[in-house]
């Protein structure tokens, strides 16, 4: 689209068109006092070249990814991409394709979305999955709002072990649908009594495994804790490969799985776009948000596909939608699913083996350093380390040397007293020449 600025004359045909006497007369909805009076203390107009100039500073500022060894994870991961993942998205009847309102002219989108649920069905071990959600942290907050459907109460109680950006998001819907949360503390040790916590108001309950700070969680005492109660359990994941190596939230008798499917066919992308991954029993489907593409048959017998239990808020049953969530990110759920066909279920399991190895043997080296602790008894390819000066200093001092050395806890949990703690991942792309770098650089940031 082309930018074409109005002039003065054009602004005021414009406003005396809808009636109003000025700009500021279509903000009168927002009180007086919460308007900035003029202009911002801003410089009004840069040439585009010193743009350039002014953002490629900024951007210089950071360490990017792939500039050096990267143990930062948390929910994001850096990790190999084929090339023909790339290549194949971009082909353009995937990369312009649009909502397939129309089954008989997008049977082959409906295809993919079809498979991309077969796939996260079977990788969550639950019966049926939906066409993806925004991110994890979108899908971890709707499939809050089916447990109260589904139970017809309105209180869950969330993990301390749940990433916060997640509890945050689910924060922020239940106060704004006036209902309950009730947050565990962080615990970095996963040594919470969560079934203490469900009484009779519960809904559900939503813990991650392996967890924010990287602890494998046995659900199955939760789950029949959370059912004993009539809630349902929520299951969380920020690393779909972690489903490789430990036990499905299927297994575990959760009720909903969700979480974040970036970890396969997903570039870090400066922050997304990402996919969420939302699966459930078949006898909650009705409740579960989004849309799901189902398979048929057409008028002469044969395979077909067609969008189906869509009730979302701008179709025409939108008084029913079980969601005002009003897309799903096709393009990164087709790329997660070619990631996961080129690997198929060896490939899988292969991945995951490579990268709890790599982990442990960072784990090994850094708990050798004088001063540092690894706080996990078992973890993927992500632990929490204790260290002896606060950590958001430690990672700045190591990216100042080229190592991007994980998170630090106070960053997303400025208050929670683990001001000393970092969260490090480790992917199939940390080789051994990373590990010793990280290594080396930290003992010397700790002298």
């Amino acid at each position: 689209m082309r930018y074409l600025p109005l002039d003065a004359s054009e602004r005021e045909a414009m406003l005396t068109r809808i009636g109003v006497p000025d700009i500021d007369a279509l903000f009168a909805d927002i009180p007086a006092d919460k308007r900035i009076d003029g202009l911002l203390d801003m410089p009004l107009a840069m040439s585009e070249m010193a743009v350039e100039r002014a953002l490629t500073a900024m951007a210089s500022r950071s360490v990017a990814a792939g500039s050096g060894p990267f143990f930062l994870g948390a929910g994001a991961y850096r990790r190999h991409i084929p090339a023909s993942v790339d290549h194949l998205i971009q082909r353009s009847e995937f990369l312009t394709s649009y909502t397939p309102y129309q089954p008989e002219i997008a049977q082959g989108t409906l295809q993919v979305l079809f498979e991309f649920q077969t796939q996260v069905a079977a990788l969550t071990g639950m019966e049926v999955a939906n066409a993806s959600m925004y991110d994890g942290s979108t899908a971890c907050g709707e499939a809050m709002l089916m447990a109260h459907r589904l139970t017809r109460r309105r209180k869950a109680i969330l993990s301390g072990g749940l990433h916060p950006h997640y509890a945050e998001v689910a924060a922020t819907l239940a106060h704004m649908a006036d209902e309950k949360i009730t947050r565990l503390p962080p615990d970095v040790a996963a040594s919470e009594d969560i079934a203490a916590a469900v009484d009779d108001e519960t809904s559900c309950v939503i813990v991650q495994s392996p967890d924010f700070f990287g602890n494998p969680r046995d659900l199955a005492p939760i789950a029949a804790a959370a059912h004993a109660r009539g809630a349902l359990l929520i299951a969380v994941f920020t690393d779909p490969v972690a489903l490789a190596a430990v036990r499905s939230p299927g297994e575990m008798n959760a009720d909903i799985a969700v979480g974040e499917g970036q970890g396969l066919g997903n570039a870090l992308n400066f922050g997304g776009p990402y996919v969420g991954l939302f699966a459930t029993r078949i006898k909650n489907v009705r409740q579960m948000p989004g849309r799901l593409a189902g398979e048929t048959v057409d008028a002469d017998g044969r395979r077909s596909f067609v969008l189906t239990l869509s009730t979302r808020e701008q179709h025409i049953r939108r008084e029913k939608a079980t969601s005002n969530i009003c897309t799903n990110s096709g393009l990164c759920a087709l790329a997660f699913s070619i990631h996961l066909t080129l690997l198929g279920e060896r490939g899988l399991r292969q991945l995951a083996h490579v990268n709890h190895a790599n982990a442990v043997q960072l784990a090994d080296r850094l708990s050798a350093i004088r001063g540092v602790e690894v706080l996990n008894t078992h973890f993927f390819n992500e632990f929490t380390v204790r260290t002896p000066r606060p950590s958001g200093d430690l990672i700045e001092a190591l990216a100042r040397r080229g190592v991007v050395g994980g998170l630090p806890v106070s960053r997303v949990l400025p208050d929670a007293g683990l001001d000393d703690c970092v969260i490090v991942a480790s992917t199939e792309l940390n080789t051994e020449d990373d590990r010793a770098a990280y290594a080396r650089e930290l003992t010397v940031c700790l002298q």
